[in-house]
Order: C-alpha cells, then sequence, then structure tokens
C-alpha cells in the first residue's frame, strides 16, 4: 500500500517473515506497540513455525512467503532472514504494494540493495532497515547530549565494541561466513557513528581473525573521516576477554571544542564541560520479556517498531530508511575494501556510475 493510503490506521496489521532466535526480540516488541498487530508468520522451518505461533498466539502460519502475500491483506511485513534471501523477500513485497521492514545487513552487496530500494521507490511503499543500535536508549542520550551542544563542536570520537561473548551458540551460522564481525556487528558500531557525527568520506581499516574456530573476521578497527569535520575510530572484537564482561554495550567517546562526552560500562555517561562534570545514568529501561544480558538491544528492537510505526501514520521517511542504510552498507564494503588490499578508500569508489 502507498505512503498515503497507510496514514493514520487505527491498528497495522503485519506479517512477520523468519522465527528464529532473534525474531523472537521482534514478535515481543510488536505485542507491546499498541497499534500494532502481527497477523500471519512464515517460515520454511514449520517446527519452528508452529512454536512461534502458539507462543505468540498467532494462527495463521505459511511455509511459502508467496502464498502469505496472497492470502493475506497486509499493512506492513517484517523480514528476519538471514541476508541471502532478503533481495528476493523485499521485492516480492514490493511487487504485493506491502510495506517492508528489513533485517541487518540489509544484502549482500550494494548493488542488491539498491535492487531493493528501487523497487520499493518504484511501489511507492515505504521501506525500513532494522539497524536498530543507534535506537538504544543510551545511544539515544549521546545523541541528545551532543545536540545539546553542551561539549561544544565534537572534533574527534570513537565507537567501542569488544566482548569474548559467545554469538555462535545462538546463531551458528555466523561462524560459518566468510565475513564475520564488520557484516554482523560492525554495520550497527558504523551506522552509530554516522548516527552521531554524520557521513564518512574516507574510510581506513584492518581486520583480523583471533578465534581459529570461525571462517570470518573477529577483530576490526576502522577510521573514518567525516564530512562534518570528525576523525572516529570504529572498532570491533568478539575476541576480547574482559574481567567485566560488557556484552552488549558499546562504549563511546566524544572531544568537543567545549567539554568531553563518554559513554562507560554499565550505560553511564560522563558529560565534562565548562560548568563542571555531570554524572547521568542511561541504564535502558527493563520490561518483563527482556533478559540479561539483551536488555539493551531488545530494548532497542522496541523503539525502532514504534518508529516505523509513527512514520507509517505520519508519511516520513523512517531514520533508518532503505536509501539512508545505503550510506552504512557502503561504509561496510569500504572497510572490507580497506582491509583488504591495505589502503584508504574514499567513498567515491563505491558510488553508482553516472550512466547507470
Amino acid at each position: 500500500m502507498s505512503v498515503s493510503t497507510l496514514r493514520d490506521r487505527e491498528t497495522y496489521h503485519g506479517a512477520l517473515i523468519g522465527c528464529g532466535f532473534f525474531a523472537r526480540n521482534h514478535l515481543h516488541a510488536w505485542r507491546d506497540i499498541e497499534r500494532a498487530k502481527i497477523v500471519a508468520l512464515c517460515d520454511a522451518d514449520e517446527a519452528r513455525l508452529h512454536a512461534a505461533g502458539r507462543e505468540f498466539g498467532i494462527e495463521r502460519l505459511y511455509t511459502d512467503a508467496a502464498e502469505m502475500f496472497r492470502e493475506e491483506r497486509l499493512d506492513f511485513v517484517d523480514i528476519a532472514t538471514t541476508v541471502a534471501s532478503h533481495r528476493a523477500l523485499v521485492e516480492l513485497a514490493a511487487s504485493h504494494g506491502v510495506a517492508t521492514i528489513c533485517q541487518k545487513p540489509f544484502a549482500r552487496t550494494l548493488d542488491d540493495a539498491r535492487a531493493m530500494v528501487s523497487a520499493c521507490k518504484e511501489a511507492n511503499v515505504p521501506l525500513m532497515v532494522h539497524e536498530n543500535f543507534r535506537w538504544q536508549s543510551a545511544i539515544q542520550a549521546v545523541g541528545a547530549a551532543l545536540e545539546s551542544g553542551l561539549i561544544g563542536t565534537p572534533f574527534w570520537g570513537r565507537v567501542s565494541f569488544r566482548s569474548a561473548f559467545d554469538v555462535f551458540s545462538g546463531q551458528p551460522y555466523l561462524a560459518e561466513g566468510e565475513r564475520f564481525i564488520v557484516e554482523d556487528l560492525g554495520i550497527h558500531i558504523l551506522d552509530i557513528a554516522r548516527f552521531l557525527f554524520g557521513d564518512a568520506t574516507r574510510v581506513t581499516a584492518s581486520t583480523s581473525r583471533v578465534n581459529a574456530a570461525i571462517k570470518g573476521e573477529d577483530v576490526a578497527t576502522i577510521m573514518l573521516c567525516h564530512e562534518s569535520g570528525v576523525n572516529s575510530i570504529v572498532d570491533c572484537s568478539y575476541a576480547t576477554r574482559l574481567p567485566h564482561e560488557l556484552f552488549p554495550q558499546t562504549l563511546i567517546e566524544v572531544d568537543g571544542s567545549a567539554g568531553t562526552l563518554r559513554l562507560m560500562a554499565d550505560y553511564q555517561l560522563q558529560i565534562h564541560a565548562a560548568t563542571g562534570t555531570e554524572i547521568r545514568d542511561a541504564t535502558p529501561p527493563a520490561l518483563s520479556w527482556m533478559s540479561s544480558p539483551w536488555q539493551a538491544i531488545q530494548g532497542s528492537v522496541l523503539n525502532i517498531q514504534s518508529h516505523w510505526i509513527d512514520c507509517l501514520r505520519s508519511g516520513r521517511e523512517p531514520a533508518t530508511s532503505g536509501r539512508d542504510n545505503l550510506r552504512t552498507l557502503a561504509l561496510v564494503e569500504a572497510t572490507y575494501l580497506s582491509a583488504r588490499e591495505g589502503r584508504s578508500v574514499d567513498l567515491r569508489e563505491l558510488e553508482r556510475p553516472r550512466n547507470e
């Protein structure tokens, strides 16, 4: 359905495709959003599909997405599958005129992502990427503090995620991919850097693999030069064994012309300016369905899905629209290119040729 016909509905009826590990967070969050209702589920794994249906009281179950689109009258679809299926499912939704949310990574390649954005634009339906890390309450608090000008104009930043948490037990496929931490986690941290400091023009990166039991890289260090004049460091590791495991916390440092900001361990936000030093508690709010240590991520799922419904109601483009996410994906591709070739990458190298 087009943007205009989706405005101001009493309830938005949606379907979820993919009932795997992380999709349960989507379903819990949808249940908490007053004007949204998931009316159908789809998954090729029948056991997983029926288990999710029983748990969340959803009776209309499908193993084939095409059949679901034919049978259901949907306002939106939430695609929570792995990346290999994303393009086909997004284009299928667009062909049925259904507004779409798609999990990250949005696409395997920038060309695929551009095709998906184009399909939804031609169908005049909204498209949002479930790029949820920037929606964590602590990250939003950092953004609000920078926006307020408390530390003046930022000139340097660091966004850091370092952990040894076993992410493979819940998502074993992560150990099998040739690309791991930048594509799965770094994409979030790069998006946070974009959210805080604006788009980047140049990327310099190195990656390595510490864990011999996986195929992809599990450590990455990335320097970004931003259009705003900020230079930032994005660093990610799933090989860092700390005395206090911080998963899934993202730590942030920002130096500004009038002070500094630090998002420290356990969601303590320190703001130092001419008026003194203030510590704010940015601990994410807890809901009954959330569980340790996932609360910050689970809360961000609720926040981004609420944002989606607000955008459908108002006709606004989502903050993490498909069009916006092309720039985050470009940073991922530039990171891999820089690490592979041992050089800095100008983001203009990844732009679509003018004659296409």
